[in-house]
Order: C-alpha cells, then structure tokens, then sequence
C-alpha cells in the first residue's frame, strides 16, 4: 500500500512539474506580459507614467480593437491596496489611475474576455527594470535570468 502512495506522490509531482514547465511568461509585441483570456490575449504594459495599458490581440497575437473585454486591477503595494480602473482610449483599455510609487507589490488583474464569460485572475510582482538578457521589463521577462 506505501508502495502504491509512492507512486501516486511521484505521478502528481511530475505532472505539477511539467504543468509549471508549460506556463512559461510570453511578451507581446510592446514588451509587455501576456495574459491568456481563452481565445484573446490581453497584453499588460506598464507606461513611463506609471499607467498601465492593455492591448487585445487574437490568438495569433495580432491587433484588436477593445470591444467586449471587462478588466480590472487592484494594485497591493505596501501603502496599502489601490484599486484600478480602465478606459477605452482608442484601440487600449488605459488605467484611469496610475500605479503607486515603488516596486516588488503584486498587481493583481482580473480580467474577462465577454462580460458574461469566467473571471481569469493573473498575479503579476511589478518589477519595472529592464532585464539585460531579453530587454523587456522584469515582469514580462522571457529569459531564465
């Protein structure tokens, strides 16, 4: 029976493992993090201004315009949690409020591709500097730097 518990433990392991393997982080075409909504992609990138944008593209990562697509953010940084709303601005959804000051907090973004589709939540560690081996910010890094 310890025997078969082994087997089971050693099973589920490498399977958590490859799974984690899987999930390797994917830039998009402005150097920002791309979060899978099923079907689209929702491309987070962080602005000089501390807004934050996010571009649609389809499977294909080309250009969409924003249309269906609900997302918010809650920003945890150590002053405390700030919540975060987008606009349509053109082709993106931009932030109506801008990041707070520092880095290294969890930008938490909730994001739907239809209002009537599941809520997808992607937890994101804001480090904004620019990482030497793929040249994107650190939280869009693609490297094993």
């Amino acid at each position: 029976m310890k025997t078969l518990l082994n087997i089971a433990i050693i099973i589920a392991a490498l399977a958590t493992t490859s799974a984690f393997a899987d999930a390797k982080v994917k830039a998009g075409p402005r150097k920002g993090l791309i979060l899978d909504l099923g079907g689209k992609q929702a491309e987070f990138f962080v602005e000089k201004d501390r807004s934050i944008s996010i571009a649609v593209y389809d499977a294909a990562l080309k250009a969409q315009p924003a249309s269906t697509e609900v997302i918010t953010a809650t920003a945890e940084a150590p002053t405390g949690k700030t919540k975060i709303e987008f606009a349509k601005k053109g082709d993106l959804f931009v932030s109506t409020t801008k990041l707070p000051d520092g880095e290294g907090y969890q930008v938490v973004v909730q994001a739907k591709s239809t209002p009537e589709a599941k809520t997808k939540n992607f937890r994101i560690k804001l480090q904004l500097h620019t990482c030497k081996g793929c040249g994107n910010a650190e939280y869009a890094c693609t490297c094993d730097e």
